[in-house]
Protein backbone atom coordinates (compact mmCIF):
# COMPACT_ATOMS: atom_id res chain seq x y z
CA UNK A 1 0.00 0.00 0.00
CA UNK A 2 1.39 3.38 -1.14
CA UNK A 3 1.63 6.63 1.03
CA UNK A 4 -1.41 8.53 0.38
CA UNK A 5 -3.38 4.90 1.08
CA UNK A 6 -1.87 4.50 4.12
CA UNK A 7 -2.56 7.79 5.17
CA UNK A 8 -6.71 7.75 3.87
CA UNK A 9 -6.73 4.50 5.71
CA UNK A 10 -5.04 5.94 9.56
CA UNK A 11 -7.74 9.50 8.55
CA UNK A 12 -10.86 6.50 7.96
CA UNK A 13 -9.92 4.93 11.10
CA UNK A 14 -10.05 8.27 13.09
CA UNK A 15 -13.52 9.34 11.71
CA UNK A 16 -14.75 5.80 13.00
CA UNK A 17 -13.26 6.59 16.28
CA UNK A 18 -14.87 9.84 16.53
CA UNK A 19 -18.45 7.76 15.39
CA UNK A 20 -17.74 5.10 18.27
CA UNK A 21 -17.68 7.86 20.49
CA UNK A 22 -20.72 9.47 19.43
CA UNK A 23 -19.28 12.45 17.42
CA UNK A 24 -20.28 12.47 13.71
CA UNK A 25 -18.31 15.33 11.97
CA UNK A 26 -20.50 15.21 9.15
CA UNK A 27 -23.53 16.03 11.42
CA UNK A 28 -22.14 18.41 13.56
CA UNK A 29 -23.41 21.77 13.30
CA UNK A 30 -21.83 25.26 14.25
CA UNK A 31 -22.66 28.73 13.16
CA UNK A 32 -19.28 31.27 13.08
CA UNK A 33 -20.05 34.69 14.14
CA UNK A 34 -16.47 36.06 13.54
CA UNK A 35 -14.55 35.32 10.11
CA UNK A 36 -10.61 35.19 11.01
CA UNK A 37 -9.09 38.38 9.50
CA UNK A 38 -12.68 40.06 11.22
CA UNK A 39 -11.53 38.46 14.31
CA UNK A 40 -8.25 40.19 14.09
CA UNK A 41 -8.93 43.52 12.73
CA UNK A 42 -11.60 44.16 15.87
CA UNK A 43 -9.26 43.06 18.90
CA UNK A 44 -9.94 43.18 21.83
CA UNK A 45 -8.12 41.68 24.44
CA UNK A 46 -10.37 38.69 26.54
CA UNK A 47 -13.74 38.83 23.75
CA UNK A 48 -15.13 36.03 22.97
CA UNK A 49 -15.40 34.52 18.98
CA UNK A 50 -16.91 32.03 17.32
CA UNK A 51 -14.51 30.98 14.25
CA UNK A 52 -14.98 27.99 11.77
CA UNK A 53 -12.56 26.97 9.28
CA UNK A 54 -9.97 24.29 7.95
CA UNK A 55 -6.80 23.15 10.03
CA UNK A 56 -3.87 24.32 8.13
CA UNK A 57 -1.04 24.11 10.61
CA UNK A 58 -0.73 22.28 14.06
CA UNK A 59 2.04 22.76 16.60
CA UNK A 60 2.07 19.70 19.69
CA UNK A 61 3.52 21.35 22.92
CA UNK A 62 2.80 18.59 25.36
CA UNK A 63 -0.15 20.03 27.32
CA UNK A 64 -1.17 22.70 25.11
CA UNK A 65 -1.41 22.75 21.13
CA UNK A 66 -1.31 25.81 18.44
CA UNK A 67 -3.31 25.06 14.96
CA UNK A 68 -3.53 27.43 11.84
CA UNK A 69 -7.30 27.61 11.42
CA UNK A 70 -8.09 29.10 8.04
CA UNK A 71 -11.66 30.54 6.55
CA UNK A 72 -12.20 33.00 2.98
CA UNK A 73 -11.41 35.94 4.49
CA UNK A 74 -7.69 34.55 6.08
CA UNK A 75 -5.74 32.39 9.13
CA UNK A 76 -6.28 32.48 12.85
CA UNK A 77 -4.30 30.77 15.36
CA UNK A 78 -5.80 28.55 18.10
CA UNK A 79 -4.18 27.99 21.45
CA UNK A 80 -5.84 24.57 23.00
CA UNK A 81 -5.01 23.44 26.80
CA UNK A 82 -5.44 20.09 28.10
CA UNK A 83 -6.53 22.07 31.43
CA UNK A 84 -8.72 23.62 29.75
CA UNK A 85 -10.52 21.44 27.68
CA UNK A 86 -9.99 18.48 29.61
CA UNK A 87 -8.35 15.10 28.62
CA UNK A 88 -10.56 13.58 26.96
CA UNK A 89 -11.10 16.40 24.29
CA UNK A 90 -8.25 17.62 23.90
CA UNK A 91 -6.77 14.06 23.21
CA UNK A 92 -9.44 14.37 20.54
CA UNK A 93 -8.23 17.95 19.62
CA UNK A 94 -4.76 16.64 19.13
CA UNK A 95 -5.57 14.38 16.66
CA UNK A 96 -7.36 16.77 13.93
CA UNK A 97 -5.52 15.76 10.71
CA UNK A 98 -4.42 18.64 8.54
CA UNK A 99 -6.93 19.49 6.43
CA UNK A 100 -10.12 18.75 8.84
CA UNK A 101 -12.66 21.79 9.22
CA UNK A 102 -13.44 22.88 13.02
CA UNK A 103 -15.68 25.43 14.73
CA UNK A 104 -13.62 26.45 17.51
CA UNK A 105 -15.12 29.51 20.32
CA UNK A 106 -12.63 31.17 22.80
CA UNK A 107 -11.69 34.34 23.83
CA UNK A 108 -9.18 36.71 22.11
CA UNK A 109 -5.60 36.73 22.95
CA UNK A 110 -2.11 38.00 22.25
CA UNK A 111 0.31 35.45 22.61
CA UNK A 112 4.47 36.52 23.55
CA UNK A 113 5.28 36.63 20.11
CA UNK A 114 2.47 39.35 19.03
CA UNK A 115 0.46 36.71 17.29
CA UNK A 116 -3.22 37.23 17.80
CA UNK A 117 -4.78 34.11 18.99
CA UNK A 118 -8.02 32.20 20.26
CA UNK A 119 -7.62 30.74 23.50
CA UNK A 120 -10.20 27.65 22.68
CA UNK A 121 -12.72 27.08 25.60
CA UNK A 122 -14.77 24.49 23.10
CA UNK A 123 -14.72 23.22 19.36
CA UNK A 124 -16.64 20.71 16.73
CA UNK A 125 -14.97 18.94 14.58
CA UNK A 126 -17.64 19.65 11.20
CA UNK A 127 -15.78 17.53 8.59
CA UNK A 128 -13.15 15.10 8.29
CA UNK A 129 -10.75 15.36 5.48
CA UNK A 130 -10.24 11.69 4.39
CA UNK A 131 -7.42 12.78 1.52
CA UNK A 132 -4.17 14.03 3.16
CA UNK A 133 -3.42 18.02 1.33
CA UNK A 134 -1.04 17.88 -1.40
CA UNK A 135 2.76 17.30 -0.16
CA UNK A 136 3.57 20.71 -0.39
CA UNK A 137 0.73 22.27 0.91
CA UNK A 138 1.74 25.78 0.94
CA UNK A 139 2.53 26.58 -2.21
CA UNK A 140 1.31 24.04 -4.26
CA UNK A 141 2.89 24.71 -8.07
CA UNK A 142 2.21 21.64 -9.79
CA UNK A 143 0.14 23.20 -12.72
CA UNK A 144 -1.58 19.99 -13.64
CA UNK A 145 -2.90 19.51 -10.25
CA UNK A 146 -3.85 23.55 -9.72
CA UNK A 147 -5.91 23.81 -12.76
CA UNK A 148 -7.94 20.28 -12.48
CA UNK A 149 -8.28 19.99 -8.55
CA UNK A 150 -8.58 24.13 -8.24
CA UNK A 151 -10.18 23.65 -4.25
CA UNK A 152 -6.28 22.48 -3.85
CA UNK A 153 -4.53 25.42 -5.14
CA UNK A 154 -7.26 27.73 -3.61
CA UNK A 155 -6.05 26.15 -0.17
CA UNK A 156 -2.91 25.95 -0.78
CA UNK A 157 -1.94 29.39 -2.55
CA UNK A 158 -3.91 32.25 -0.98
CA UNK A 159 -2.59 34.52 -3.52
CA UNK A 160 -4.48 32.28 -6.06
CA UNK A 161 -7.46 33.07 -4.15
CA UNK A 162 -7.06 36.67 -4.04
CA UNK A 163 -7.27 36.29 -7.88
CA UNK A 164 -10.43 34.97 -7.85
CA UNK A 165 -11.68 36.97 -4.84
CA UNK A 166 -10.69 40.26 -6.67
CA UNK A 167 -11.97 38.97 -10.34
CA UNK A 168 -15.29 38.45 -8.10
CA UNK A 169 -14.94 42.07 -7.22
CA UNK A 170 -14.46 42.93 -10.91
CA UNK A 171 -17.49 41.96 -12.39
CA UNK A 172 -19.68 43.45 -9.33
CA UNK A 173 -18.05 46.93 -10.03
CA UNK A 174 -18.76 46.64 -13.96
CA UNK A 175 -22.01 46.01 -13.17
CA UNK A 176 -22.53 48.81 -10.91
CA UNK A 177 -20.73 50.93 -13.09
CA UNK A 178 -23.70 50.25 -16.07
CA UNK A 179 -26.22 50.31 -13.56
CA UNK A 180 -25.79 53.88 -12.23
CA UNK A 181 -25.56 54.56 -16.05
CA UNK A 182 -29.05 53.54 -16.62
CA UNK A 183 -28.19 50.04 -18.29
CA UNK A 184 -30.99 47.05 -18.47
CA UNK A 185 -29.54 43.89 -17.32
CA UNK A 186 -30.63 40.53 -19.27
CA UNK A 187 -30.65 37.36 -20.67
CA UNK A 188 -30.46 35.85 -23.74
CA UNK A 189 -30.49 32.66 -25.54
CA UNK A 190 -27.29 30.23 -24.90
CA UNK A 191 -28.83 27.90 -27.27
CA UNK A 192 -29.82 29.53 -30.61
CA UNK A 193 -30.72 27.71 -33.81
CA UNK A 194 -28.10 30.07 -36.04
CA UNK A 195 -25.03 30.99 -34.22
CA UNK A 196 -24.62 34.75 -35.49
CA UNK A 197 -22.65 38.14 -33.95
CA UNK A 198 -19.22 36.74 -34.77
CA UNK A 199 -17.35 34.74 -37.11
CA UNK A 200 -16.44 31.12 -34.80
CA UNK A 201 -16.44 27.93 -34.97
CA UNK A 202 -19.67 26.69 -32.69
CA UNK A 203 -20.59 24.23 -30.25
CA UNK A 204 -23.93 21.86 -31.77
CA UNK A 205 -25.86 20.30 -29.71
CA UNK A 206 -28.93 18.54 -30.29
CA UNK A 207 -32.66 18.66 -29.03
CA UNK A 208 -34.54 15.45 -28.59
CA UNK A 209 -37.77 17.29 -28.29
CA UNK A 210 -37.59 19.54 -30.90
CA UNK A 211 -35.69 16.97 -32.82
CA UNK A 212 -33.63 19.51 -34.35
CA UNK A 213 -29.83 20.67 -33.51
CA UNK A 214 -28.68 23.93 -31.87
CA UNK A 215 -25.50 25.74 -31.53
CA UNK A 216 -24.45 27.28 -28.16
CA UNK A 217 -23.84 30.75 -28.77
CA UNK A 218 -20.67 32.20 -30.15
CA UNK A 219 -21.46 35.95 -29.34
CA UNK A 220 -24.59 38.15 -27.37
CA UNK A 221 -24.93 40.26 -30.02
CA UNK A 222 -27.85 39.59 -32.09
CA UNK A 223 -30.57 38.99 -30.02
CA UNK A 224 -28.99 42.21 -27.58
CA UNK A 225 -30.06 44.28 -30.98
CA UNK A 226 -33.33 42.85 -31.08
CA UNK A 227 -34.10 44.63 -27.81
CA UNK A 228 -33.23 48.04 -29.30
CA UNK A 229 -35.99 47.54 -31.68
CA UNK A 230 -37.90 46.39 -28.68
CA UNK A 231 -37.66 49.83 -27.11
CA UNK A 232 -35.07 48.82 -24.68
CA UNK A 233 -32.46 51.96 -25.16
CA UNK A 234 -29.51 50.19 -22.86
CA UNK A 235 -28.87 46.81 -22.04
CA UNK A 236 -26.02 44.44 -21.34
CA UNK A 237 -25.47 41.11 -20.58
CA UNK A 238 -22.82 39.50 -18.59
CA UNK A 239 -22.18 35.70 -19.34
CA UNK A 240 -20.64 32.85 -21.39
CA UNK A 241 -20.07 32.53 -24.89
CA UNK A 242 -18.32 29.44 -26.72
CA UNK A 243 -16.28 28.60 -29.42
CA UNK A 244 -14.82 25.35 -30.85
CA UNK A 245 -12.10 26.15 -31.66
CA UNK A 246 -8.10 26.20 -29.89
CA UNK A 247 -6.64 26.60 -26.45
CA UNK A 248 -3.86 29.32 -25.75
CA UNK A 249 -2.56 31.20 -23.29
CA UNK A 250 -5.32 33.72 -24.25
CA UNK A 251 -8.63 31.45 -25.23
CA UNK A 252 -10.31 29.17 -23.45
CA UNK A 253 -13.44 27.34 -25.65
CA UNK A 254 -15.96 28.73 -22.71
CA UNK A 255 -15.54 32.31 -21.66
CA UNK A 256 -17.15 35.51 -20.12
CA UNK A 257 -18.63 38.21 -22.21
CA UNK A 258 -20.21 41.79 -21.13
CA UNK A 259 -21.68 42.95 -24.03
CA UNK A 260 -23.03 46.72 -23.63
CA UNK A 261 -25.47 48.30 -26.54
CA UNK A 262 -26.58 52.27 -26.27
CA UNK A 263 -29.41 53.68 -28.01
CA UNK A 264 -28.27 57.18 -29.84
CA UNK A 265 -24.71 56.28 -29.36
CA UNK A 266 -22.11 55.21 -31.64
CA UNK A 267 -18.73 54.03 -31.57
CA UNK A 268 -17.50 57.57 -29.83
CA UNK A 269 -19.79 56.81 -27.20
CA UNK A 270 -18.32 53.33 -26.57
CA UNK A 271 -14.75 54.67 -26.27
CA UNK A 272 -16.04 56.98 -23.28
CA UNK A 273 -17.99 54.42 -21.79
CA UNK A 274 -15.45 51.49 -21.55
CA UNK A 275 -12.61 54.20 -20.25
CA UNK A 276 -14.51 55.16 -17.79
CA UNK A 277 -15.45 51.98 -16.84
CA UNK A 278 -12.17 50.84 -16.71
CA UNK A 279 -10.91 53.10 -15.07
CA UNK A 280 -13.56 52.89 -12.45
CA UNK A 281 -13.00 49.44 -11.53
CA UNK A 282 -9.37 49.38 -11.33
CA UNK A 283 -10.07 52.61 -8.89
CA UNK A 284 -12.28 50.51 -7.00
CA UNK A 285 -10.73 47.09 -6.61
CA UNK A 286 -7.10 47.73 -7.00
CA UNK A 287 -6.66 51.88 -5.93
CA UNK A 288 -4.84 52.42 -8.77
CA UNK A 289 -4.32 53.39 -12.75
CA UNK A 290 -1.12 51.69 -13.04
CA UNK A 291 -0.94 48.03 -13.26
CA UNK A 292 2.14 46.17 -12.59
CA UNK A 293 2.87 42.59 -14.44
CA UNK A 294 5.83 41.08 -12.76
CA UNK A 295 7.30 37.97 -13.12
CA UNK A 296 8.11 34.77 -10.54
CA UNK A 297 10.39 36.45 -8.65
CA UNK A 298 8.57 39.41 -8.09
CA UNK A 299 10.60 41.78 -10.86
CA UNK A 300 8.26 44.11 -12.37
CA UNK A 301 8.19 42.99 -16.23
CA UNK A 302 5.49 45.35 -17.61
CA UNK A 303 3.83 48.62 -16.61
CA UNK A 304 0.32 49.56 -17.61
CA UNK A 305 -0.97 52.80 -17.20
CA UNK A 306 -4.77 53.86 -17.70
CA UNK A 307 -5.12 57.17 -16.74
CA UNK A 308 -6.90 59.24 -19.79
CA UNK A 309 -7.13 59.95 -21.87
CA UNK A 310 -6.44 56.21 -23.70
CA UNK A 311 -4.36 56.91 -27.16
CA UNK A 312 -6.20 56.74 -30.58
CA UNK A 313 -5.20 55.65 -33.99
CA UNK A 314 -6.75 54.70 -37.31
CA UNK A 315 -6.12 51.03 -37.71
CA UNK A 316 -4.18 51.73 -41.50
CA UNK A 317 -1.73 54.12 -39.70
CA UNK A 318 -0.73 51.67 -37.41
CA UNK A 319 0.06 48.97 -40.17
CA UNK A 320 1.19 51.43 -42.02
CA UNK A 321 4.11 52.35 -39.14
CA UNK A 322 4.49 49.08 -38.73
CA UNK A 323 4.46 47.34 -42.44
CA UNK A 324 5.74 50.57 -44.53
CA UNK A 325 4.03 53.38 -45.56
CA UNK A 326 3.38 52.19 -48.96
CA UNK A 327 1.55 48.86 -47.93
CA UNK A 328 -1.93 50.08 -48.73
CA UNK A 329 -0.16 51.19 -52.43
CA UNK A 330 0.88 47.68 -53.16
CA UNK A 331 -0.14 45.24 -55.22
CA UNK A 332 -2.11 42.09 -53.27
CA UNK A 333 0.63 39.70 -54.22
CA UNK A 334 3.23 42.37 -53.16
CA UNK A 335 1.31 42.78 -49.65
CA UNK A 336 1.53 39.21 -49.17
CA UNK A 337 5.28 39.05 -49.96
CA UNK A 338 6.08 41.66 -47.35
CA UNK A 339 3.75 40.72 -44.65
CA UNK A 340 5.55 36.46 -45.09
CA UNK A 341 9.18 39.06 -44.85
CA UNK A 342 7.96 40.70 -42.00
CA UNK A 343 7.25 37.32 -40.02
CA UNK A 344 3.38 37.00 -40.38
CA UNK A 345 2.19 33.66 -41.00
CA UNK A 346 0.15 34.05 -44.30
CA UNK A 347 -2.32 30.85 -45.55
CA UNK A 348 -2.92 30.51 -49.09
CA UNK A 349 -6.69 30.66 -48.94
CA UNK A 350 -6.19 34.15 -47.23
CA UNK A 351 -7.92 36.94 -48.89
CA UNK A 352 -6.14 40.39 -49.13
CA UNK A 353 -7.65 41.69 -46.38
CA UNK A 354 -6.56 38.78 -44.03
CA UNK A 355 -2.83 39.16 -45.22
CA UNK A 356 -3.18 42.61 -43.40
CA UNK A 357 -5.07 41.76 -40.72
CA UNK A 358 -2.70 38.91 -40.16
CA UNK A 359 0.27 41.61 -40.63
CA UNK A 360 -2.05 43.59 -37.60
CA UNK A 361 -2.57 40.56 -35.14
CA UNK A 362 1.12 38.90 -34.96
CA UNK A 363 3.37 42.20 -35.20
CA UNK A 364 1.58 45.59 -34.17
CA UNK A 365 -0.96 44.06 -31.92
CA UNK A 366 1.06 42.80 -29.40
CA UNK A 367 3.17 46.20 -29.14
CA UNK A 368 0.30 47.68 -27.75
CA UNK A 369 0.69 47.28 -23.82
CA UNK A 370 -0.40 50.88 -22.88
CA UNK A 371 -4.69 50.83 -23.39
CA UNK A 372 -5.08 52.12 -27.25
CA UNK A 373 -8.33 52.53 -29.44
CA UNK A 374 -7.27 51.41 -32.83
CA UNK A 375 -9.73 52.93 -34.88
CA UNK A 376 -11.48 52.15 -38.41
CA UNK A 377 -10.60 48.91 -39.77
CA UNK A 378 -11.74 47.49 -42.75
CA UNK A 379 -15.60 46.84 -43.34
CA UNK A 380 -14.87 43.01 -44.24
CA UNK A 381 -13.79 42.29 -40.58
CA UNK A 382 -16.80 43.76 -39.09
CA UNK A 383 -20.29 42.73 -41.20
CA UNK A 384 -22.28 44.32 -38.33
CA UNK A 385 -20.72 47.92 -38.18
CA UNK A 386 -21.86 50.85 -39.69
CA UNK A 387 -19.44 51.92 -42.87
CA UNK A 388 -17.71 55.55 -42.45
CA UNK A 389 -18.48 58.42 -43.67
CA UNK A 390 -15.41 59.70 -44.92
CA UNK A 391 -13.72 56.08 -46.00
CA UNK A 392 -16.18 53.51 -47.15
CA UNK A 393 -13.66 50.57 -46.96
CA UNK A 394 -13.70 50.98 -43.12
CA UNK A 395 -16.39 50.88 -40.15
CA UNK A 396 -16.92 52.66 -37.61
CA UNK A 397 -15.22 50.63 -35.32
CA UNK A 398 -12.29 50.41 -32.60
CA UNK A 399 -10.24 47.58 -31.01
CA UNK A 400 -9.48 48.64 -27.63
CA UNK A 401 -6.48 47.09 -27.08
CA UNK A 402 -4.27 46.72 -23.71
CA UNK A 403 -1.52 44.11 -22.73
CA UNK A 404 -0.58 43.48 -25.88
CA UNK A 405 -4.40 41.96 -26.76
CA UNK A 406 -7.87 43.06 -27.51
CA UNK A 407 -9.90 43.42 -24.81
CA UNK A 408 -12.55 45.27 -26.64
CA UNK A 409 -13.91 45.84 -29.73
CA UNK A 410 -16.95 48.11 -30.09
CA UNK A 411 -18.39 49.81 -33.06
CA UNK A 412 -21.57 52.24 -34.29
CA UNK A 413 -23.86 49.28 -35.12
CA UNK A 414 -25.33 48.90 -38.71
CA UNK A 415 -28.99 49.82 -38.59
CA UNK A 416 -30.26 49.65 -42.38
CA UNK A 417 -31.63 46.38 -42.70
CA UNK A 418 -30.76 46.28 -46.93
CA UNK A 419 -27.08 47.34 -46.34
CA UNK A 420 -27.01 44.26 -43.47
CA UNK A 421 -28.73 41.84 -45.14
CA UNK A 422 -26.06 42.03 -48.40
CA UNK A 423 -23.23 42.20 -46.15
CA UNK A 424 -23.98 39.65 -43.65
CA UNK A 425 -24.65 37.20 -47.17
CA UNK A 426 -21.49 38.09 -48.28
CA UNK A 427 -19.92 36.97 -45.23
CA UNK A 428 -21.91 33.85 -45.09
CA UNK A 429 -21.04 33.07 -48.49
CA UNK A 430 -23.98 33.10 -50.46
CA UNK A 431 -25.59 30.10 -47.86
CA UNK A 432 -29.02 31.13 -47.00
CA UNK A 433 -29.56 28.85 -44.27
CA UNK A 434 -26.47 30.84 -42.06
CA UNK A 435 -28.58 33.72 -42.50
CA UNK A 436 -30.21 34.77 -39.33
CA UNK A 437 -33.24 35.96 -40.98
CA UNK A 438 -35.31 36.65 -37.63
CA UNK A 439 -32.78 39.19 -36.46
CA UNK A 440 -32.99 40.48 -40.24
CA UNK A 441 -36.84 40.98 -39.82
CA UNK A 442 -36.35 42.74 -36.67
CA UNK A 443 -34.13 45.44 -38.08
CA UNK A 444 -37.06 46.00 -40.92
CA UNK A 445 -38.97 47.09 -38.15
CA UNK A 446 -36.75 49.79 -37.41
CA UNK A 447 -33.66 49.77 -34.88
CA UNK A 448 -32.44 53.14 -33.38
CA UNK A 449 -28.71 54.35 -34.13
CA UNK A 450 -26.70 52.65 -31.51
CA UNK A 451 -23.61 52.21 -30.32
CA UNK A 452 -22.25 48.14 -28.80
CA UNK A 453 -19.38 46.89 -27.21
CA UNK A 454 -18.00 43.82 -26.15
CA UNK A 455 -15.66 43.03 -23.62
CA UNK A 456 -13.71 39.85 -22.54
CA UNK A 457 -13.65 39.33 -18.89
CA UNK A 458 -11.10 37.09 -18.94
CA UNK A 459 -8.65 39.30 -20.45
CA UNK A 460 -9.88 41.87 -18.55
CA UNK A 461 -8.87 40.35 -15.36
CA UNK A 462 -5.95 38.60 -17.05
CA UNK A 463 -4.69 42.74 -17.45
CA UNK A 464 -5.50 44.08 -14.49
CA UNK A 465 -4.39 41.21 -11.93
CA UNK A 466 -1.52 40.67 -13.47
CA UNK A 467 -1.74 36.96 -15.10
CA UNK A 468 -0.28 36.01 -18.22
CA UNK A 469 -2.55 33.04 -19.25
CA UNK A 470 -6.52 33.02 -19.39
CA UNK A 471 -6.31 29.52 -16.84
CA UNK A 472 -5.07 31.81 -14.00
CA UNK A 473 -8.33 34.18 -14.32
CA UNK A 474 -11.03 31.11 -15.21
CA UNK A 475 -11.55 29.26 -11.77
CA UNK A 476 -12.48 25.64 -13.80
CA UNK A 477 -10.33 26.01 -17.27
CA UNK A 478 -11.26 23.71 -19.68
CA UNK A 479 -8.48 20.33 -20.27
CA UNK A 480 -8.49 17.14 -21.93
CA UNK A 481 -9.86 14.16 -19.83
CA UNK A 482 -7.40 12.27 -17.88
Amino acid sequence: MDETNTLIEQRRAKLTALRAKGLDPFRSKFSPKDACAGARANYVEGREVWVAGRVTAHRDMGKSMFIDVRDQTGRLQVYAQKNVLGEEKFEIFRHLDLGDFIGATGSLFTTKTGEISVRLTSFVILAKALRPPPEKWHGLADTEIRYRQRYLDLIANPEVKEIFLKRSQIVWEIRNFLHDRGFVEVETPMMQAIPGGAAAAPFVTHHNALGCNFYLRIALELYLKRLLVGGLDKVFEMGRNFRNEGLSRKHNPEFTMLEAYQAYGDYETMMELIQSMIGHVAQTVLGTLVIEHKDPTGQVTRTIDLTPPWRRIKYKDLVRERAGADWFDLTPQARRERAVSLGAEIAKEYEDFEVTQAVFEKLIEPTLINPTFVTHAPKQLIPLAKLSADDPETVEVFECCINGQEIAPAYTEQNDPIEQRERLAHQAGGEKQKLDEDFLVALEHGMPPAGGMGLGIDRLCMMLLGQESIRDVILFPQLKPR
